[in-house]
């Protein structure tokens, strides 16, 4: 029993990895200059995004259909997990005419 114990780690490792379930990717959205960086082109639920504002203004990266809003104070950043796929439009609450879009696939 000893030896299977030490192999049910590796085993349930070798499962995920063929089950075809990929694991969540990080991305980072840089603010700097008054304009929001490009979004990534790959997104999928469950990714992270990374939202880093380098300005020392504060901004939002608040979605326009109201599915996140996230408070940047000058020089921090804060993660956001994807929770849904579609395409979103997002702005800032400060700055309205910084604005951007993310496309989501599940």
């Amino acid at each position: 029993m000893g030896s299977l114990t030490k192999l049910l780690p590796l085993l349930l490792a070798l499962l995920w990895a063929s089950s075809g379930v990929a694991s969540a990717a990080e991305y980072q959205v840089t603010i700097a200059g008054m304009k929001f960086g490009a979004p990534p082109a790959e997104l999928h639920v469950g990714d992270v995004i990374v939202w880093r504002n380098d300005d020392i203004f504060r901004h939002t990266a608040t979605a326009r259909d109201k599915s996140f809003d996230v408070d940047l104070p000058p020089k921090s950043e804060a993660r956001m997990t994807v929770s849904q796929a579609g395409t979103v439009d997002f702005y800032c609450r400060f700055h309205p005419a910084m604005t951007g879009k993310l496309d989501v696939r599940p």
